[in-house]
């Protein structure tokens, strides 16, 4: 039997194309549909991670580190992921213009679209510090994306350490919920973060991992709300 291809050999197919002088957008334009989905958000985290890069003015070494946390990449593999981090790097085409080309792949889907924005905060926060110029790269993107204020703030309070995380905004909540609102966006959180939800709406095997940091401060946040209701 065949051994199945890896998904960063189907990245490395995809990108072949580049040697006939298509441009990662056009590349982005064949994988709308399932099972390449997964192809296409890898590409796009790649790319826009590569775009945020730039933003701060360095790659660092922790940068790499964190990609590597976001995805498993085995040494055969290294040289797919690589070349479509230095394309996007190198493309001329602005980070706006892959944020419109990712959010018209994905569409309404604001679940994708929001475990891509959270692996790019896993990596910005990679050197321990968060850029000024990466914030502004982060909004932007996620106004691109059609993400709330709401969704931004919970995902910056889960990954941004200059203040202690508001629970209702891990959970996306008004502080004025009731408690069964609260129990009701934490079950729904929890669900939607499953990984078999996940895996159907795009996200790469390898990305999965991407939940258990999120499931950690979803349950923190209610945990932290219930206590408060029984004091």
């Amino acid at each position: 039997m065949h051994e199945p291809m890896s998904i960063w050999s189907r990245i490395a197919d995809a990108v072949s194309a580049f040697s006939s002088g298509e441009s990662l957008a056009q590349v982005f334009d064949k994988l709308r549909a399932p099972p390449e989905r997964s192809v296409a958000f890898t590409i796009a985290t790649i790319a826009l991670s590569a775009k945020m890069a730039k933003a701060d003015g360095l790659v660092t070494r922790d940068e790499v580190t964190a990609f590597r946390e976001v995805f498993t990449i085995s040494p055969r593999d290294e040289p797919a992921a690589a070349k479509v981090f230095n394309l996007a790097r190198q493309d001329v085409m602005g980070f706006e213009d892959y944020a419109r080309k990712i959010r018209g792949m994905f569409g309404e889907d604001d679940a994708a679209l929001t475990d891509l924005m959270e692996g790019l905060f896993h990596i910005a926060m990679a050197d321990g510090e968060y850029h000024p110029a990466e914030n502004a790269f982060l909004q932007e993107v996620g106004e691109i994306f059609g993400l709330s204020e709401t969704c931004f703030r919970r995902l910056r309070a889960q990954y941004v350490p200059d203040a202690d995380p508001d629970p209702y905004d891990i959970l996306g909540i008004s502080p004025d919920a009731t408690p069964e609102e609260a129990r009701a966006a934490w079950r729904a959180l929890v669900r939607d973060n499953h990984p078999d939800r996940m895996l159907a709406r795009g996200v790469p095997e390898e990305a999965v991992k991407l939940a258990e940091r999120r499931l950690i401060a979803i349950n923190r946040a209610w945990e932290e709300i219930a206590g408060r209701e029984m004091a």
